[in-house]
């Protein structure tokens, strides 16, 4: 486990030395603007009426997602958010699913702390709530978990408001542009969660099963195909191959107590795998940035961003072919990581200064 640990410069070396144009600036972390992502139309231009906050002041973010209580988006900023000084506050309806070592702060928004900038991460009824509430604060939109390319019903809403936007990749941009319904430029920030990477040590006949949520819930929605995905997994088993379950954090752990469920993150857990199969979804391209192959389950119901299946070496719709798929299974090539996951290395840090110069 200790090699797990460790960075990986061998893998960002390939990213960046192996493509060349927009897809390389994207992986070096250059600014690329996705042709559907362009400059601001005039009337959609932010107001710039707000009073400005003082430079010498710590900045102060505000932060409302789709998921109200799911701090884990939140959390792959912390680290550069206290070396930079910058205080996050992720807003909720109440502390009833906090868990008490959360290491987020959480605060609902009657007794939120003075802030300078809210960022939505996504066009929700939370989010659009708490916009509400906070009209007198400058507001960003970043992409922190995958959204679907269909323009979000209060997106319109938002729009006027907004001082920057910002996704991890390109291709992400191009889907949260649509979400947004807006041709304004989306900065490529990368994602934090890549800014520590495993190094990849796979153990043979170890298979990776990535979970998504079964159920909707308060939190926020689900993905079809778990049923496809527990299929695929008793195959994979049945075929002698040891199943690891990467559980999303919101997903029913009573599922997959039949198998090893990781004691850590599904992205750190996927440099032990020789394939990961699952349904995709936020985690698939920072799984393939590390490099290990993906099978996804695509249920026919499953809506996602073409993206998402880009990285998957294959897509099965039928439990019978996932023994197959796993063993072909071959790691995304540099073009469509660069497209997918953006730049690698310093991701928060850039994120961070985004915010900070909204």
């Amino acid at each position: 486990m200790d090699k797990i640990d460790k960075p990986q410069p061998a893998r960002r070396a390939v990213l960046g030395g192996a493509l060349g144009g927009l897809a390389g600036a994207a992986v070096l972390g250059l600014d690329a603007a996705p042709a559907d992502a362009a400059a601001p139309h005039p009337s959609h231009r932010p107001s710039h009426r707000l009073p400005h906050r003082p430079h010498h002041r710590p900045l102060r973010v505000l932060v409302a997602t789709n998921e109200p209580w799911g701090t884990y988006h939140v959390a792959p900023l912390l680290a550069e958010a206290a070396r930079r000084g910058v205080r996050l506050t992720q807003l909720v309806p109440d502390h009833s699913q906090i868990k008490p070592d959360d290491p987020v702060p959480v605060a609902v928004p009657g007794r939120a702390p003075r802030a300078d900038l809210l960022v939505v991460a996504g066009a929700g009824d939370w989010p659009l709530e708490c916009a509400r509430r906070f009209r007198h604060l400058r507001l960003a939109a970043s992409s922190l978990a995958y959204l679907g390319p269909d323009e979000a019903p209060g997106a319109w809403w938002l729009r006027h408001r907004l001082r920057a936007i910002t996704s991890s990749s390109p291709a992400e941009a191009r889907a949260f542009a649509g979400y947004l319904g807006t041709h304004r430029r989306v900065r490529v920030v990368g994602s934090p969660q890549t800014d520590d990477l495993p190094v990849r040590a796979p153990e043979q006949g170890l298979v990776l099963v990535v979970t998504s949520v079964t159920r909707p819930d308060g939190t926020g929605g689900a993905a079809p195909g778990t049923e496809l995905l527990l299929k695929a997994a008793e195959n994979l088993r049945s075929a002698g191959k040891r199943i690891l379950v990467g559980l999303h954090p919101r997903e029913d752990r009573r599922l997959w107590e039949k198998y090893e469920i990781s004691t850590v993150p599904t992205l750190r857990a996927s440099a032990r795998a020789e394939a990961a199969i699952g349904i995709p979804g936020t985690v698939f391209p920072l799984i393939a940035a590390v490099g290990t192959p993906l099978v996804g389950c695509t249920d026919p119901a499953l809506k996602v961003p073409a993206y998402l299946r880009s990285v998957c070496s294959a897509t099965i719709e039928d439990a019978g072919a996932a023994v197959k798929a796993v063993q072909d299974a071959r790691p995304a090539d540099p073009r469509t990581l660069a497209d997918a996951v953006g730049p690698i290395g310093g991701s928060a840090a850039r994120l961070l200064e985004v915010w900070r110069r909204a």
